[in-house]
C-alpha cells in the first residue's frame, strides 16, 4: 500500500498587472476503495475562496477568483495519498456473451458518453487497423490489452512535440506525441470496437524499473469491462494501470479533466509555468522526479463581465472558456 506525497504547482506570471483571475481547477485526487487520500493543503495566491461541487462525472472540481490587481497567480496543490491494487479481470465469461452486453449498454447513460467519436480523417485508416489487432474470439479485455500495445509500439514518445491544441489527425501524422495523445488514440481504437473508453487525468508515482511520465502529470484511458467495471490502460507504458497511478478525474476527453482552466481581465502577455514533484512519503532518501515545461505566451483580451457572487462566477468561467474555443 504506497503512499505517496505530490506537489502541483501552476504558476501564471503577467508582463502587466491583470485582474479578477477566474479559474477553475480540478486538482482533488478521486477517493474510492483504491485510493485515499490522507491530506490536502491548496494555497493560492490572495487566499481567494474556493467554492467546489461535483461535476457530471463525478470529478470534484473548484472555482475562484482572485480580484486584486497582480502580475503573478500560483496555485499550490500538496497532497498525500495511499493506493491500492486492483484486482485483474477474470475474463471467465464467453466473449460473444461478453459483446453482446457491451452492445446492450451502447445507448444508455453513461455509456453513450464514452462511445461517441470526436472527428478523426484518419478513422479511415485507423479502423482496419484495428479489425486486424482484434481477433474473432477476443473478449474486451484481450482487445484492449492489444490496442494498449499497438500505441505503445507504434507512436514514439517524443516531449515537446505536441501540445493540448494538437489533433488527433496531427498525432497520427506524427506517429509521435505524449501521454494524453496516446491516451486519445486508444480511447478511439476501444470506441471503434463499442467499448466505452474514457479519458483519466492524475500522476504516474516513481517506479523501481522506471516508466515514462514518472513524477509528471500523467494521463491514461479507462475501458469498461462488462462484469468487471473500469480498468485502467497506460498506453504510454504498456501497462494497467495501477497503484502507481493516481487518479485526478475522468471525462470523455482531455478539456473534461484538464487540471487548471482560467481566464483574467487584463492586456497583458502571460507564461504558465507548471512542476510537478512526486515521491514516497515514507521514504525521505528517494530522490524526486520533476517535470517543469513552459507553455508559449500569449495576449488574452480585457473582460468586461463582474461576477457577483459564487454561482455567478462559475457561469463567467463556463461562458468565457466557451467563448476561447470558437474562437
Amino acid at each position: 500500500m504506497p503512499e505517496f506525497k505530490i506537489q502541483h504547482v501552476t504558476k501564471y506570471s503577467y508582463d502587466n498587472l491583470v485582474r479578477d483571475s477566474a479559474n477553475k481547477i480540478i486538482l482533488f485526487p478521486i477517493v474510492d476503495i483504491y485510493q485515499d487520500v490522507l491530506k490536502h493543503d491548496l494555497i493560492i495566491t490572495g487566499h481567494p475562496q474556493i467554492d467546489t461541487y461535483v461535476d457530471y462525472y463525478g470529478n470534484e472540481v473548484g472555482s475562484f477568483t482572485y480580484t486584486e490587481p497582480h502580475n503573478m497567480l500560483v496555485i499550490n496543490s500538496q497532497v498525500s495519498v495511499n493506493t491500492h491494487p486492483r484486482p485483474l479481470p477474470t475474463d471467465a465469461v464467453d466473449s460473444i456473451a461478453q459483446w453482446d452486453e457491451l452492445y446492450s449498454i451502447k445507448y444508455i447513460v453513461p455509456y453513450i458518453d464514452f462511445l461517441k467519436q470526436e472527428y478523426f480523417e484518419g478513422l479511415s485508416e485507423l479502423f482496419p487497423i484495428v479489425e486486424g489487432e482484434r481477433q474473432t474470439n477476443d473478449t474486451p479485455y484481450r482487445a484492449a490489452l492489444k490496442f494498449t500495445e499497438y500505441v505503445y509500439k507504434n507512436f514514439e514518445y517524443i516531449k515537446g512535440v505536441t501540445t493540448v491544441e494538437t489533433t488527433l489527425d496531427e498525432i497520427w501524422a506524427l506517429k509521435a506525441g505524449v501521454c494524453q495523445d496516446f491516451a486519445h488514440l486508444l480511447m478511439v481504437m476501444l470506441r471503434l470496437v463499442g467499448i466505452p473508453a474514457r479519458y483519466v487525468s492524475g500522476y504516474i508515482c516513481p517506479n523501481r524499473d522506471g516508466m515514462r511520465g514518472e513524477g509528471a502529470t500523467h494521463a491514461w484511458a479507462e475501458a469498461y469491462l462488462p462484469g468487471y467495471g473500469w480498468l485502467g490502460l497506460d498506453p504510454t507504458n504498456n501497462c494497467l494501470a495501477n497503484e502507481m497511478h493516481v487518479r485526478l478525474a475522468v471525462g470523455r476527453n482531455f478539456s473534461d479533466c484538464s487540471p487548471v482552466k482560467g481566464v483574467y481581465k487584463g492586456s497583458a502577455r502571460h507564461i504558465l509555468e507548471v512542476s510537478v514533484s512526486v515521491g514516497y512519503e515514507d521514504e525521505s532518501g528517494l530522490p524526486q522526479e520533476k517535470d517543469i515545461f513552459t507553455v508559449s505566451t500569449f495576449p488574452t483580451p480585457e473582460k468586461t463581465t463582474v461576477s457577483r457572487n459564487s454561482y455567478e462566477r462559475y457561469m463567467e468561467i463556463i461562458q468565457q472558456q466557451q467563448q476561447q474555443q470558437q474562437q
